[in-house]
């Protein structure tokens, strides 16, 4: 794992797991205490994550409430961001998502098992 940044925005790469949290909570216990604003927590880079890892940034996202911050994660890989959706933290941690191109459509929902009912008459 590697982090370079600084006390205003951080990128990860590599792994953070068990092996890797404690120098990764050191760097961003540092980058908290040290800034002001928003934290940018730049995921682009990052391989993986266990609960560990998931853990670390949770704890930077609480100390960074209590110093009047905000973490933001970017760039976070889709597997990872349905990892977050599946255990709802997407509804506690900001995620910075990039905007859909001018001109482009999102998907519609899909009706996905929606039945309708015929009338009869």
């Amino acid at each position: 794992m590697h982090i370079k940044g600084d006390h205003a925005e951080l990128a990860v790469g590599g792994r953070l797991d068990v092996r890797s949290a404690a120098d990764a909570r050191t760097v961003l216990h540092s980058a908290v205490d040290s800034g002001r604003g928003d934290l940018v927590l730049d995921l682009t880079e990052l391989d993986s994550w266990d609960a560990t890892g998931l853990g670390v940034i949770m704890e930077a996202h609480r100390r960074a409430g209590r110093a009047n911050r905000r973490l933001v994660l970017r760039g976070v890989p889709p597997q990872m961001e349905r990892l977050l959706v599946a255990t709802r933290l997407h509804r506690i941690l900001t995620i910075d998502r990039p905007a859909a191109p001018v001109g482009t459509s999102l998907p519609l929902p899909s009706a996905g098992g929606a039945h309708r009912r015929k009338r009869e008459g």
